[in-house]
């Protein structure tokens, strides 16, 4: 494909539009993940200069993401904000070595409900948490924590002036969001995100609101190499664990976020190894310069291709655009409200919650809902890393019981010969009760002779219950025929005894 002046023309425009929507969702999740908001702008231009130019997808937009920020929060409170270049390091290497090894295909077999879960799980904590933030409060650190406290927090809130105050710009900033993209001119000039921002931000500076700001240190500052001593921690079962939960949370949104961009336009499918590889590669930029770790993110990448991107250039040109910004304009960050950062992420997490799929999910795949909903909900009460386990592990074991059916037919080839029971299907552990229901149904008086040649699958668990049912259900059988042989002469006898009684009777009689 050669490349035009019309494209290089629709690039430039797409690359604006993706730049105004990046500038208030990279500070928001920084300052939401605890840490310098500049480090969000870091990690946003990292993902267009870098990730941006790599192969892969090559119109979805990567940064840092509100996928993340949850995870990110709590490994920054538990391991120090010098660890965080260590973990997004560790994460962008073991990125790039699935990519290499070719393991990106892979990823779509995760199941979409733990995915849909742990972004409705992550919401659900994003939204719990920024809640404190549009009223100026601290949040508490766990999930249940967070939601426990909502109750007082509205008490604290209704009595303290300046923390209504913060509510009304956050509240304003979430009222932009949603009415914003229904006033067609404008949405044409601004996306919502940025105008959101840029009017919570002019009113606080025009009234002189006496409401927290964002704290600005200067991106040389902010952006601190791990050293060789934050590498030890790496020992830890905790910051391995961390590790993996950043590899596969980030890979996941990442692929899942280029199969639903490829949706989007008719261009070249997504090579999902490269893909990895490129994630990779700016994670571990991203890593070496203690900045967040990064996703692509489809808010972006859908900006881009309505904007009417052509190529990859645009991703590229908006990670230019923020690094100008970054270095030419660092003081417009410490006039923006936290509020309205909070109001950003408040709307980002009520969109990560797959609301309109719940109906029809639990009316035609209710196994899945639950998965959904169990892993959203196990997030909440325990952590990242634990709720997305418990997520795949339901997934697993809800395929693993739908795959597992099995039934048993029998065949009567006479009375004098055992009655023949053919098992069929998939015999595992999971459907052991219903088979063994379905076998002690048979008649006991009868001999069996079990054949299993058709069963597809048969664990160890299942073959020992088959071979133990019909060694003891023959026994039985055997058992309850000798019985009825021995009855049968005693039978006989009474029998002739009773004929001869009436005989007599008739006799006399």
């Amino acid at each position: 494909m050669t490349y035009s002046k019309s494209f290089l023309r629709a690039d430039f425009t797409a690359s604006l539009v993706v730049f105004l929507v990046a500038v208030p969702l990279c500070v928001g999740v920084a300052v939401a993940s605890g840490v310098p908001a500049e480090l969000g702008l870091v990690t946003g231009i990292v993902g267009g200069l870098i990730t941006g130019f790599l192969p892969g997808s090559s119109l979805q937009v990567s940064g840092p993401a509100a996928g993340l920020t949850v995870l990110v929060y709590e490994a920054v409170q538990t391991y120090g904000l010098s660890a965080l270049g260590v973990l997004v390091l560790a994460a962008g290497l073991l990125q790039l070595l699935m990519g290499v090894l070719r393991l990106g295909r892979w990823f779509r077999a995760i199941s979409v409900a733990v995915v849909q879960g742990m972004l409705a799980g992550i919401g659900l904590v994003l939204i719990a948490g920024q809640l404190y933030s549009l009223a100026d409060a601290k949040a508490p650190s766990s999930g249940p924590e967070k939601i426990l406290g909502l109750g007082r927090l509205v008490l604290d809130t209704v009595g303290d002036s300046k923390g209504l105050t913060a509510f009304a710009v956050g509240a304003g900033t979430v009222a932009v969001l949603l009415l914003w993209p229904k006033w067609r001119a404008g949405a044409r000039v601004l996306p919502a995100p940025l105008a959101a921002v840029l009017l919570a931000t002019t009113a606080t500076v025009a009234l002189d609101l006496p409401i927290a700001r964002v704290e600005v240190q200067g991106l040389l500052e902010a952006v601190q190499p791990p050293g060789l001593g934050d590498f030890g921690g790496l020992a830890s079962i905790g910051m391995l664990s961390t590790v993996l939960a950043f590899t596969l949370i980030a890979s996941a949104e990442s692929l899942f976020s280029a199969a639903a961009v490829d949706q989007l336009h008719d261009g070249a499918r997504t090579d999902y190894d490269k893909e990895l590889i490129a994630q990779g590669a700016g994670n571990t930029v991203c890593g070496a310069l203690g900045a967040l770790p990064m996703t692509a993110v489809i808010v972006r990448s859908s900006a881009n291709v309505s904007a009417g991107a052509k190529t990859k250039v645009s991703r590229i040109l908006h990670g230019v655009w923020l690094l100008v910004f970054t270095v030419a304009l660092p003081g417009a960050l410490g006039m923006i409200p936290l509020a309205a950062l909070a109001g950003i992420l408040v709307h980002a997490g009520w969109k990560l919650i797959p609301l309109r799929e719940l109906g029809p999910m639990w009316r035609e795949h209710r196994a899945e809902a639950v998965v959904l909903a169990v892993t959203a909900l196990a997030i909440v009460l325990t952590n990242m890393f634990e709720g997305v386990l418990l997520g795949l592990l339901m997934a697993v074991v809800k395929t693993a019981w739908e795959t597992s059916h099995i039934h048993v037919e029998t065949e009567d080839p006479g009375e004098d010969l055992p009655l023949r029971v053919m098992v069929l299907g998939n015999a595992t552990f999971l459907r052991l009760p219903k088979l063994q229901d379905q076998l002690e149904a048979l008649p006991t008086d009868r001999r069996v002779e079990l054949r299993l040649e058709k069963l597809r699958h048969m664990d160890h668990a299942c073959g020992l219950a088959l071979s133990t049912w019909e060694e003891q259900h023959n026994k039985t059988a055997k058992r309850i025929a000798a019985e009825r042989d021995a009855a049968e002469p005693a039978t006989a006898e009474h029998t002739a005894a009773e004929r001869d009684e009436e005989g007599t009777s008739s006799v006399i009689g």
